[in-house]
């Protein structure tokens, strides 16, 4: 982990060129706001249309990389349609539309579901997010919960092959296999127009870590969102300021286009 990343706004971004930079955004907590409840969540109208800049500007080299489905991506992003990697890395669309998923065995989520949903029935403020290949289970207005929280998962989990567990921000999720955002980004990295630019990658969650650590192979850019040890080189404040600084990377970007 890196003691001290350095503050974002010290980082001078003049040096990035559209044509050079390929641009990962992890989705809570880094476009959006972390609120109570996983479907109550927005994105800002000005946010959106500084990712649409960013989208034309780099000729389509912005990914966002999430633990969320695609297809909420889609419905929070609408009407823009972006490259997706959704569900950690379970399931992926590429540039061209193409989509890849990694196999799931839905009995072993059916009987994980059952388990979870009597801890739930029992603990209120918690609920289970139900996805394709991943549960996850929310105690973002139980924070007190947070030790029973993760025992419960665990002896959920107990007996079960083939699931990876996921320690996040008042979340606790189990996935499908151990692909992980990392894999998602070096595979885009392997795809027009990803490859054979700088990856910049931002994220605000200890999920982040692996691709932080990936891009970083890469000789890469990356970014945390707020407090907690981290691998990423820079730290912006909280996600307000992120977005800020993310709007003046498109504005710097157009000014690039334009003089180019």
């Amino acid at each position: 982990m890196a003691d001290r990343p350095e503050p974002l706004q010290s980082f001078d971004h003049s040096g990035l060129t559209p044509g050079s930079t390929a641009i990962f955004l992890d989705f809570d907590g880094t476009l959006a706001d972390i609120v109570e409840h996983p479907d109550a969540v927005s994105v800002p109208l000005p946010t959106r249309e500084v990712l649409a800049r960013l989208e034309r500007s780099t000729q389509g080299a912005l990914a966002i990389v999430t633990g969320r489905p695609i297809q909420e991506i889609d419905r929070f992003l609408a009407p823009l349609s972006l490259p997706v990697a959704g569900v950690h890395g379970l399931e992926r669309r590429g540039a061209g539309g193409q989509m890849s998923a990694k196999s799931v065995d839905a009995a072993t989520f059916t009987t994980l579901g059952d388990k979870l949903g009597a801890f739930t029935a029992a603990h209120p403020g918690t609920m289970v997010e139900t996805k394709s290949g991943s549960l996850a289970l929310h105690y973002r207005q139980r924070p007190d919960l947070g030790l029973a929280c993760a025992a419960a998962v665990h002896e959920a989990v107990d007996g079960l092959q083939g699931l990876h567990i996921l320690h996040g921000k008042m979340v606790i999720e189990v996935k499908s296999g151990q692909a992980t955002k990392a894999d998602a980004v070096a595979a885009f990295m392997d795809e027009a127009p990803f490859k054979g630019r700088v990856p910049l990658f931002a994220g605000d969650d200890v999920t982040d870590e692996d691709a932080f650590r990936e891009v970083a192979r890469a000789s890469g850019i990356s970014i945390k969102i707020g407090a907690g040890d981290t691998a990423a080189v820079y730290r912006s404040e909280d996600t307000d300021a992120f977005r800020m600084w993310l709007s003046r990377l498109a504005d710097s970007f157009e000014t690039h286009s334009l003089s180019a």
